[in-house]
Protein backbone atom coordinates (compact mmCIF):
# COMPACT_ATOMS: atom_id res chain seq x y z
CA UNK A 1 0.00 0.00 0.00
CA UNK A 2 1.40 3.42 -1.00
CA UNK A 3 0.98 5.70 1.98
CA UNK A 4 1.76 9.03 0.41
CA UNK A 5 1.72 10.58 -3.05
CA UNK A 6 4.21 13.37 -3.48
CA UNK A 7 1.84 15.41 -5.59
CA UNK A 8 -0.58 15.79 -2.67
CA UNK A 9 1.92 17.88 -0.75
CA UNK A 10 1.92 20.91 -2.99
CA UNK A 11 -0.72 22.40 -0.70
CA UNK A 12 1.51 22.05 2.34
CA UNK A 13 3.45 25.15 1.24
CA UNK A 14 0.83 27.11 3.23
CA UNK A 15 2.47 25.76 6.39
CA UNK A 16 3.82 28.28 8.90
CA UNK A 17 7.35 27.93 7.49
CA UNK A 18 6.32 30.30 4.71
CA UNK A 19 5.01 32.90 7.11
CA UNK A 20 1.56 31.40 7.69
CA UNK A 21 0.44 30.17 11.07
CA UNK A 22 -1.76 27.28 10.02
CA UNK A 23 -1.80 24.44 7.55
CA UNK A 24 -4.85 24.38 5.27
CA UNK A 25 -5.82 20.76 5.84
CA UNK A 26 -8.45 20.96 3.10
CA UNK A 27 -5.64 21.01 0.53
CA UNK A 28 -4.16 17.75 1.79
CA UNK A 29 -5.74 14.48 0.69
CA UNK A 30 -6.79 12.10 3.43
CA UNK A 31 -4.47 9.21 2.60
CA UNK A 32 -1.16 10.62 3.72
CA UNK A 33 0.77 10.74 6.96
CA UNK A 34 -0.02 14.36 7.68
CA UNK A 35 -3.74 13.62 7.54
CA UNK A 36 -3.22 10.59 9.78
CA UNK A 37 -1.33 12.71 12.31
CA UNK A 38 -4.04 15.34 12.20
CA UNK A 39 -6.66 12.69 13.06
CA UNK A 40 -4.74 11.95 16.26
CA UNK A 41 -4.07 15.57 17.20
CA UNK A 42 -6.12 15.64 20.41
CA UNK A 43 -4.65 12.38 21.70
CA UNK A 44 -1.13 13.52 20.80
CA UNK A 45 -1.53 16.78 22.68
CA UNK A 46 -3.03 15.03 25.71
CA UNK A 47 -0.22 12.47 25.87
CA UNK A 48 2.45 15.13 25.46
CA UNK A 49 0.86 17.22 28.20
CA UNK A 50 0.94 14.20 30.50
CA UNK A 51 4.64 13.74 29.82
CA UNK A 52 5.48 17.42 30.32
CA UNK A 53 3.65 17.37 33.64
CA UNK A 54 6.18 14.86 34.99
CA UNK A 55 9.07 16.99 36.39
CA UNK A 56 11.69 14.60 35.04
CA UNK A 57 14.79 16.21 36.53
CA UNK A 58 17.82 14.27 37.67
CA UNK A 59 17.38 13.83 41.43
CA UNK A 60 20.29 12.38 43.34
CA UNK A 61 18.22 12.17 46.53
CA UNK A 62 15.77 9.62 45.13
CA UNK A 63 18.19 7.36 43.26
CA UNK A 64 17.56 3.66 43.91
CA UNK A 65 17.56 0.32 42.13
CA UNK A 66 15.71 0.61 38.78
CA UNK A 67 15.68 4.40 39.19
CA UNK A 68 19.34 5.36 38.59
CA UNK A 69 18.51 9.02 37.93
CA UNK A 70 15.78 9.52 40.52
CA UNK A 71 12.10 8.90 41.04
CA UNK A 72 10.62 11.38 38.53
CA UNK A 73 12.64 10.00 35.65
CA UNK A 74 11.49 6.52 36.63
CA UNK A 75 7.91 7.80 36.40
CA UNK A 76 8.55 9.37 32.99
CA UNK A 77 10.08 6.17 31.65
CA UNK A 78 7.12 4.14 32.92
CA UNK A 79 4.78 6.63 31.25
CA UNK A 80 6.30 5.92 27.82
CA UNK A 81 6.61 2.16 28.32
CA UNK A 82 3.02 1.87 29.54
CA UNK A 83 1.81 3.88 26.54
CA UNK A 84 3.80 1.56 24.29
CA UNK A 85 2.11 -1.49 25.77
CA UNK A 86 -1.28 0.22 25.51
CA UNK A 87 -0.64 0.81 21.78
CA UNK A 88 0.31 -2.84 21.25
CA UNK A 89 4.09 -2.49 20.93
CA UNK A 90 6.74 -4.65 22.49
CA UNK A 91 8.56 -2.83 25.28
CA UNK A 92 11.72 -3.32 27.28
CA UNK A 93 12.89 -1.60 30.46
CA UNK A 94 16.70 -1.43 30.55
CA UNK A 95 17.02 -1.21 34.35
CA UNK A 96 15.64 2.33 34.49
CA UNK A 97 18.48 3.74 32.39
CA UNK A 98 16.52 3.59 29.15
CA UNK A 99 13.50 1.98 27.55
CA UNK A 100 12.63 0.50 24.16
CA UNK A 101 9.32 0.56 22.30
CA UNK A 102 9.60 -1.86 19.36
CA UNK A 103 7.80 -3.12 16.29
CA UNK A 104 8.70 -4.70 12.96
CA UNK A 105 10.81 -7.71 12.07
CA UNK A 106 14.07 -8.38 10.31
CA UNK A 107 17.81 -8.66 10.84
CA UNK A 108 18.55 -4.95 11.06
CA UNK A 109 17.48 -2.45 13.70
CA UNK A 110 16.52 1.14 12.94
CA UNK A 111 16.69 3.35 15.99
CA UNK A 112 14.88 6.56 16.86
CA UNK A 113 16.52 8.04 19.95
CA UNK A 114 14.79 10.48 22.30
CA UNK A 115 15.35 11.60 25.87
CA UNK A 116 12.99 12.15 28.80
CA UNK A 117 15.19 14.16 31.15
CA UNK A 118 15.11 17.96 31.20
CA UNK A 119 17.38 20.74 32.37
CA UNK A 120 16.52 22.70 35.54
CA UNK A 121 13.72 25.20 35.08
CA UNK A 122 15.69 28.32 36.06
CA UNK A 123 13.77 31.56 36.56
CA UNK A 124 11.62 33.98 34.60
CA UNK A 125 8.68 31.76 33.66
CA UNK A 126 5.28 33.28 32.94
CA UNK A 127 3.59 29.86 32.78
CA UNK A 128 3.81 26.77 34.97
CA UNK A 129 7.06 25.06 33.86
CA UNK A 130 5.54 21.59 34.20
CA UNK A 131 1.98 22.51 33.28
CA UNK A 132 1.75 21.67 29.57
CA UNK A 133 -0.45 24.73 29.03
CA UNK A 134 -1.76 25.46 25.53
CA UNK A 135 -1.19 29.09 24.60
CA UNK A 136 -1.88 30.56 21.16
CA UNK A 137 -1.06 27.35 19.33
CA UNK A 138 1.96 26.38 21.47
CA UNK A 139 2.27 23.72 24.12
CA UNK A 140 4.32 25.22 26.93
CA UNK A 141 6.62 23.70 29.50
CA UNK A 142 10.13 22.49 30.24
CA UNK A 143 10.94 19.73 27.79
CA UNK A 144 8.13 20.58 25.37
CA UNK A 145 10.72 20.94 22.61
CA UNK A 146 13.78 19.40 24.28
CA UNK A 147 12.97 16.57 23.93
CA UNK A 148 9.53 15.40 24.98
CA UNK A 149 7.59 16.92 22.08
CA UNK A 150 9.82 15.49 19.33
CA UNK A 151 10.02 12.13 21.13
CA UNK A 152 6.23 11.97 21.32
CA UNK A 153 6.06 12.88 17.61
CA UNK A 154 8.28 9.90 16.79
CA UNK A 155 6.21 7.70 19.10
CA UNK A 156 2.99 8.62 17.31
CA UNK A 157 4.69 8.18 13.94
CA UNK A 158 5.23 4.55 14.90
CA UNK A 159 1.65 4.28 16.09
CA UNK A 160 0.32 5.65 12.79
CA UNK A 161 2.29 3.06 10.84
CA UNK A 162 1.12 0.28 13.13
CA UNK A 163 -2.51 1.45 12.97
CA UNK A 164 -2.33 1.39 9.16
CA UNK A 165 -1.18 -2.24 9.24
CA UNK A 166 2.38 -1.62 8.12
CA UNK A 167 5.00 -4.17 9.20
CA UNK A 168 8.54 -2.83 8.80
CA UNK A 169 11.11 -5.12 7.18
CA UNK A 170 13.53 -3.99 9.86
CA UNK A 171 12.98 -3.84 13.59
CA UNK A 172 12.20 -0.29 14.71
CA UNK A 173 13.29 0.81 18.19
CA UNK A 174 12.06 3.98 19.84
CA UNK A 175 14.90 4.12 22.35
CA UNK A 176 14.31 6.65 25.13
CA UNK A 177 17.02 7.58 27.61
CA UNK A 178 16.95 9.32 30.97
CA UNK A 179 20.30 11.13 31.22
CA UNK A 180 20.96 13.04 28.01
CA UNK A 181 21.35 16.44 29.66
CA UNK A 182 23.93 15.51 32.28
CA UNK A 183 26.37 13.01 30.83
CA UNK A 184 24.51 10.39 28.76
CA UNK A 185 25.22 7.64 31.29
CA UNK A 186 21.98 6.08 30.07
CA UNK A 187 23.46 5.36 26.64
CA UNK A 188 26.74 4.14 28.13
CA UNK A 189 24.74 1.63 30.17
CA UNK A 190 22.48 0.72 27.26
CA UNK A 191 25.40 -0.08 24.97
CA UNK A 192 26.53 -2.69 27.50
CA UNK A 193 23.09 -4.22 28.11
CA UNK A 194 20.88 -3.55 25.08
CA UNK A 195 20.69 -4.37 21.38
CA UNK A 196 22.61 -1.86 19.29
CA UNK A 197 20.72 -0.18 16.41
CA UNK A 198 22.39 -0.32 12.99
CA UNK A 199 21.34 3.18 11.94
CA UNK A 200 18.73 5.81 12.62
CA UNK A 201 17.98 9.36 13.64
CA UNK A 202 17.53 11.54 16.70
CA UNK A 203 14.54 13.94 16.89
CA UNK A 204 16.39 16.44 19.09
CA UNK A 205 17.64 19.29 16.90
CA UNK A 206 16.66 20.99 13.63
CA UNK A 207 15.53 20.11 10.14
CA UNK A 208 16.60 19.45 7.39
CA UNK A 209 19.36 17.12 8.73
CA UNK A 210 22.19 17.65 11.21
CA UNK A 211 25.08 15.62 9.78
CA UNK A 212 27.75 16.87 12.17
CA UNK A 213 28.05 17.78 15.84
CA UNK A 214 30.97 19.58 17.42
CA UNK A 215 33.16 17.90 19.98
CA UNK A 216 32.20 18.69 23.56
CA UNK A 217 34.95 19.39 26.06
CA UNK A 218 34.34 20.37 29.69
CA UNK A 219 37.33 21.96 31.39
CA UNK A 220 37.53 22.62 35.13
CA UNK A 221 39.56 25.66 36.23
CA UNK A 222 40.34 25.38 39.95
CA UNK A 223 42.61 26.54 42.73
CA UNK A 224 42.95 28.91 45.68
CA UNK A 225 43.20 32.66 45.22
CA UNK A 226 43.21 35.95 47.07
CA UNK A 227 40.10 37.91 46.20
CA UNK A 228 37.62 40.39 47.60
CA UNK A 229 34.89 37.91 46.65
CA UNK A 230 33.47 36.08 49.67
CA UNK A 231 31.17 33.84 47.64
CA UNK A 232 29.83 33.45 44.11
CA UNK A 233 27.79 30.32 43.40
CA UNK A 234 26.21 30.30 39.95
CA UNK A 235 25.20 27.78 37.31
CA UNK A 236 23.75 24.28 37.59
CA UNK A 237 24.99 22.61 34.40
CA UNK A 238 27.96 23.27 32.09
CA UNK A 239 25.61 23.28 29.09
CA UNK A 240 23.56 26.27 30.22
CA UNK A 241 24.64 29.90 29.91
CA UNK A 242 24.31 31.40 33.41
CA UNK A 243 21.32 33.71 33.22
CA UNK A 244 21.29 34.91 36.82
CA UNK A 245 24.01 35.24 39.46
CA UNK A 246 24.91 37.04 42.68
CA UNK A 247 28.19 37.69 44.43
CA UNK A 248 28.94 38.56 48.05
CA UNK A 249 31.90 40.90 48.47
CA UNK A 250 33.99 41.63 51.58
CA UNK A 251 34.16 45.34 50.79
CA UNK A 252 32.14 48.56 50.89
CA UNK A 253 29.21 49.04 48.52
CA UNK A 254 29.88 50.81 45.23
CA UNK A 255 26.32 51.36 44.11
CA UNK A 256 26.98 54.24 41.71
CA UNK A 257 29.64 52.29 39.83
CA UNK A 258 27.35 49.24 39.71
CA UNK A 259 24.46 51.30 38.37
CA UNK A 260 26.77 52.77 35.72
CA UNK A 261 28.01 49.28 34.78
CA UNK A 262 24.47 47.91 34.41
CA UNK A 263 23.40 50.89 32.30
CA UNK A 264 26.48 50.54 30.08
CA UNK A 265 25.74 46.86 29.32
CA UNK A 266 21.92 47.22 29.41
CA UNK A 267 21.62 44.87 32.37
CA UNK A 268 19.23 44.65 35.28
CA UNK A 269 20.97 44.45 38.64
CA UNK A 270 20.47 44.78 42.38
CA UNK A 271 22.80 45.72 45.23
CA UNK A 272 22.34 45.63 49.00
CA UNK A 273 24.24 45.27 52.28
CA UNK A 274 24.25 41.87 53.99
CA UNK A 275 25.94 41.66 57.41
CA UNK A 276 28.41 44.43 56.55
CA UNK A 277 29.18 42.80 53.21
CA UNK A 278 27.93 43.85 49.76
CA UNK A 279 25.68 41.63 47.65
CA UNK A 280 25.51 42.31 43.91
CA UNK A 281 23.06 40.52 41.65
CA UNK A 282 22.84 40.59 37.86
CA UNK A 283 20.05 39.25 35.68
CA UNK A 284 21.41 38.07 32.34
CA UNK A 285 19.83 35.68 29.86
CA UNK A 286 19.80 31.90 29.87
CA UNK A 287 20.66 30.04 26.67
CA UNK A 288 21.88 26.63 25.57
CA UNK A 289 25.56 26.17 26.34
CA UNK A 290 26.29 25.47 22.68
CA UNK A 291 25.01 28.96 21.84
CA UNK A 292 26.53 31.24 24.47
CA UNK A 293 26.29 34.18 22.07
CA UNK A 294 22.49 33.98 22.39
CA UNK A 295 22.67 34.36 26.18
CA UNK A 296 24.03 36.94 28.61
CA UNK A 297 26.32 35.35 31.19
CA UNK A 298 25.54 36.98 34.52
CA UNK A 299 28.48 35.35 36.33
CA UNK A 300 30.98 36.73 33.82
CA UNK A 301 29.54 40.22 34.22
CA UNK A 302 29.91 40.01 38.00
CA UNK A 303 33.56 38.96 37.67
CA UNK A 304 34.14 41.75 35.16
CA UNK A 305 32.54 44.33 37.44
CA UNK A 306 34.37 43.18 40.58
CA UNK A 307 37.67 43.10 38.73
CA UNK A 308 37.31 46.70 37.64
CA UNK A 309 35.42 48.32 40.51
CA UNK A 310 37.55 46.77 43.27
CA UNK A 311 40.79 46.34 41.28
CA UNK A 312 40.60 42.66 42.14
CA UNK A 313 43.41 40.93 40.24
CA UNK A 314 41.84 37.46 40.24
CA UNK A 315 38.43 38.62 38.98
CA UNK A 316 40.05 40.88 36.38
CA UNK A 317 42.31 38.14 35.04
CA UNK A 318 39.53 35.56 34.78
CA UNK A 319 37.05 37.99 33.22
CA UNK A 320 39.67 39.05 30.68
CA UNK A 321 40.54 35.49 29.70
CA UNK A 322 36.89 34.41 29.41
CA UNK A 323 35.48 37.53 27.76
CA UNK A 324 35.14 36.03 24.26
CA UNK A 325 32.78 33.12 23.61
CA UNK A 326 35.02 32.07 20.70
CA UNK A 327 38.00 31.65 23.01
CA UNK A 328 40.31 34.21 21.40
CA UNK A 329 42.07 35.35 24.65
CA UNK A 330 42.59 31.67 25.50
CA UNK A 331 44.40 31.07 22.23
CA UNK A 332 41.89 28.45 21.07
CA UNK A 333 39.85 30.37 18.50
CA UNK A 334 39.35 28.26 15.38
CA UNK A 335 36.89 28.16 12.47
CA UNK A 336 35.78 24.82 11.07
CA UNK A 337 34.94 24.30 7.40
CA UNK A 338 31.73 22.40 8.23
CA UNK A 339 31.01 23.32 11.85
CA UNK A 340 31.96 26.99 12.12
CA UNK A 341 33.63 28.59 15.12
CA UNK A 342 34.59 26.91 18.35
CA UNK A 343 32.40 28.18 21.20
CA UNK A 344 33.08 28.51 24.93
CA UNK A 345 30.43 28.77 27.65
CA UNK A 346 31.00 29.54 31.33
CA UNK A 347 28.58 27.01 32.82
CA UNK A 348 29.41 26.80 36.54
CA UNK A 349 31.20 29.28 38.78
CA UNK A 350 31.89 28.40 42.41
CA UNK A 351 34.00 30.75 44.56
CA UNK A 352 33.95 30.38 48.32
CA UNK A 353 36.50 31.85 50.73
CA UNK A 354 39.19 31.84 48.05
CA UNK A 355 38.53 28.33 46.73
CA UNK A 356 37.65 28.50 43.04
CA UNK A 357 36.00 26.09 40.61
CA UNK A 358 34.90 27.20 37.14
CA UNK A 359 33.54 24.75 34.54
CA UNK A 360 33.84 25.69 30.87
CA UNK A 361 31.77 23.98 28.17
CA UNK A 362 33.71 24.13 24.90
CA UNK A 363 32.22 22.99 21.60
CA UNK A 364 34.86 22.50 18.89
CA UNK A 365 34.99 21.65 15.16
CA UNK A 366 36.98 18.86 13.53
CA UNK A 367 39.90 21.16 12.75
CA UNK A 368 41.09 21.06 16.37
CA UNK A 369 41.11 18.56 19.24
CA UNK A 370 40.88 18.30 23.01
CA UNK A 371 44.66 18.14 23.51
CA UNK A 372 45.35 21.38 21.66
CA UNK A 373 42.48 23.12 23.42
CA UNK A 374 43.65 21.98 26.85
CA UNK A 375 47.20 23.12 26.03
CA UNK A 376 45.98 26.55 24.96
CA UNK A 377 43.78 27.11 28.02
CA UNK A 378 46.54 25.94 30.38
CA UNK A 379 48.99 28.36 28.81
CA UNK A 380 46.46 31.19 29.08
CA UNK A 381 45.97 30.51 32.80
CA UNK A 382 49.70 30.19 33.51
CA UNK A 383 49.76 33.77 34.83
CA UNK A 384 47.12 32.88 37.44
CA UNK A 385 47.32 30.43 40.33
CA UNK A 386 44.63 28.26 38.77
CA UNK A 387 44.95 24.75 37.32
CA UNK A 388 43.07 23.45 34.28
CA UNK A 389 41.90 19.85 33.79
CA UNK A 390 39.50 17.87 31.60
CA UNK A 391 36.30 16.86 33.40
CA UNK A 392 34.34 15.47 30.41
CA UNK A 393 34.89 14.93 26.71
CA UNK A 394 32.97 13.69 23.66
CA UNK A 395 34.48 13.44 20.18
CA UNK A 396 32.89 15.28 17.24
CA UNK A 397 30.30 13.50 15.09
CA UNK A 398 30.46 13.60 11.30
CA UNK A 399 28.28 11.63 8.86
CA UNK A 400 28.68 11.85 5.07
CA UNK A 401 26.11 14.47 3.97
CA UNK A 402 25.91 12.77 0.57
CA UNK A 403 25.18 9.34 2.01
CA UNK A 404 21.94 7.47 1.31
CA UNK A 405 20.37 7.98 4.74
CA UNK A 406 20.99 11.72 4.79
CA UNK A 407 19.70 12.09 1.23
CA UNK A 408 16.56 10.10 2.09
CA UNK A 409 15.78 12.18 5.18
CA UNK A 410 16.50 15.45 3.38
CA UNK A 411 14.14 14.55 0.54
CA UNK A 412 11.33 13.70 2.98
CA UNK A 413 11.73 16.98 4.86
CA UNK A 414 11.75 19.08 1.69
CA UNK A 415 8.72 17.28 0.24
CA UNK A 416 6.62 17.94 3.32
CA UNK A 417 7.85 21.42 4.18
CA UNK A 418 8.41 22.75 0.65
CA UNK A 419 11.60 24.29 2.04
CA UNK A 420 14.20 23.96 -0.70
CA UNK A 421 16.61 26.61 0.54
CA UNK A 422 17.76 25.70 4.06
CA UNK A 423 21.05 23.82 3.78
CA UNK A 424 22.01 20.68 5.63
CA UNK A 425 23.62 21.68 8.91
CA UNK A 426 26.08 20.94 11.65
CA UNK A 427 25.71 22.21 15.20
CA UNK A 428 27.38 22.78 18.53
CA UNK A 429 24.76 20.88 20.50
CA UNK A 430 25.30 17.27 21.44
CA UNK A 431 22.64 14.60 20.90
CA UNK A 432 22.35 10.85 21.24
CA UNK A 433 23.44 10.63 17.58
CA UNK A 434 27.05 10.45 18.73
CA UNK A 435 26.26 7.37 20.84
CA UNK A 436 26.03 4.97 17.88
CA UNK A 437 27.45 4.74 14.33
CA UNK A 438 25.28 5.84 11.38
CA UNK A 439 23.02 8.24 13.28
CA UNK A 440 22.10 11.85 12.53
CA UNK A 441 19.87 14.41 14.21
CA UNK A 442 16.66 15.03 12.26
CA UNK A 443 14.28 17.75 13.48
CA UNK A 444 12.02 18.55 15.11
CA UNK A 445 12.52 22.33 14.86
CA UNK A 446 11.63 23.85 11.47
CA UNK A 447 14.35 26.37 10.55
CA UNK A 448 12.14 28.82 8.65
CA UNK A 449 9.60 29.05 11.45
CA UNK A 450 9.83 32.28 13.43
CA UNK A 451 8.64 31.82 16.98
CA UNK A 452 7.04 34.73 18.85
CA UNK A 453 9.20 36.60 21.33
CA UNK A 454 7.16 35.25 24.25
CA UNK A 455 8.06 31.64 23.44
CA UNK A 456 11.41 30.53 24.87
CA UNK A 457 14.02 28.44 23.14
CA UNK A 458 15.30 25.16 24.59
CA UNK A 459 16.92 25.60 28.02
CA UNK A 460 15.18 28.98 28.39
CA UNK A 461 12.18 30.14 30.41
CA UNK A 462 8.79 29.70 28.73
CA UNK A 463 10.04 26.91 26.49
CA UNK A 464 7.34 26.01 24.02
CA UNK A 465 6.65 23.87 20.95
CA UNK A 466 4.21 24.87 18.23
CA UNK A 467 1.43 22.34 17.81
CA UNK A 468 1.46 22.73 14.01
CA UNK A 469 5.13 21.74 14.00
CA UNK A 470 4.35 18.85 16.33
CA UNK A 471 1.79 17.47 13.86
CA UNK A 472 3.98 18.02 10.80
CA UNK A 473 7.03 16.46 12.49
CA UNK A 474 4.95 13.37 13.28
CA UNK A 475 4.06 13.00 9.60
CA UNK A 476 7.68 13.47 8.55
CA UNK A 477 8.86 10.87 11.05
CA UNK A 478 6.23 8.38 9.90
CA UNK A 479 7.41 8.84 6.32
CA UNK A 480 11.05 8.50 7.38
CA UNK A 481 10.48 5.27 9.29
CA UNK A 482 8.48 3.91 6.35
CA UNK A 483 11.07 4.83 3.72
CA UNK A 484 13.99 3.52 5.77
CA UNK A 485 12.37 0.19 6.66
CA UNK A 486 10.29 -0.76 3.61
CA UNK A 487 13.20 -2.43 1.81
Amino acid sequence: MQFIEICTFLGIRLYGLRGYDKIDARMVKTMNFYAEALKRKEAMIKDLQGLIQIPSLYDEKTIKDQAPFGNELRIALDYILNKGQEFGFKTKDVDGYAGVVEFGEGNQIMGVLGHLDVVPIGTGWSVEPFGGQIKDGYIMGRGSQDDKGPTMAAFYAMKILKDLGYTPKKRVFLLVGCDEESGMQCMTYYKKHGEIPDFGFVPDADFPVIYGEKGILNLTVSGNVETVIDSLQAGERPNICIGEAEVLVNAPMKSELFEFYCETFTLRGEVKLVDQKTLYKIYGKFSHGSRPDEGINAAWHLLNFIGSAYEDQFAHQVATLLRDYRGDPLGIKVFGSHMGYLSMNIGIVSILHGEVKIVLDIRYPQETNEKDILKGVKQAFDKTSLDVSISAHKEPLFVDPKGKMVETLEKIYRTYSQDYTTPLMTMGGGTYARSFPNFVAFGAEFPLHHRPAWVGQVHQADEGYQIDQFIMATAIYAQAIYDLTSE
